[in-house]
């Protein structure tokens, strides 16, 4: 069973930057579409970024022009640089494939204040 692990999350000030990376230990990300959800307190799984097989990657409105996803197979990792953080970004990240889900793994905390 695939296990994601998502990494790089911490505490920053608004404007500040962060890029989240997610792997998975013995299985190859590049066989998933690979997707960015996050859940704020209390809130639903929600769906900010994506790749597409048939146009340019999907990103949720509150995030696009600030987010990017990315990968990189030989280091079999899914990356989201984040910038321009805003408070409402505040949230735990996860990451797992679109089409296929997978267990949801720990996810990485963003935490956004003054």
């Amino acid at each position: 069973q695939v296990q994601f692990v998502e990494t790089g999350g911490g505490s920053v000030q608004p404007g500040g930057s962060l890029r989240l990376s997610c792997t998975a230990s013995g299985s190859a990300l590049s066989q998933y579409t690979m997707a960015w959800y996050r859940r704020h307190p209390g809130g639903p799984y929600v769906l900010i970024a994506r790749f597409s097989k048939v146009s340019n990657p999907y990103y949720h409105d509150s995030v696009l022009g600030r987010f990017t996803i990315s990968r990189d197979n030989t280091k079999n990792t899914v990356d989201l640089q984040m910038n321009d953080l805003k408070i409402e970004d505040t949230a735990v990240y996860y990451c797992n494939a679109f089409t296929l889900r997978q267990p949801w793994g720990q996810g990485t905390q963003v935490i956004v204040s003054a």
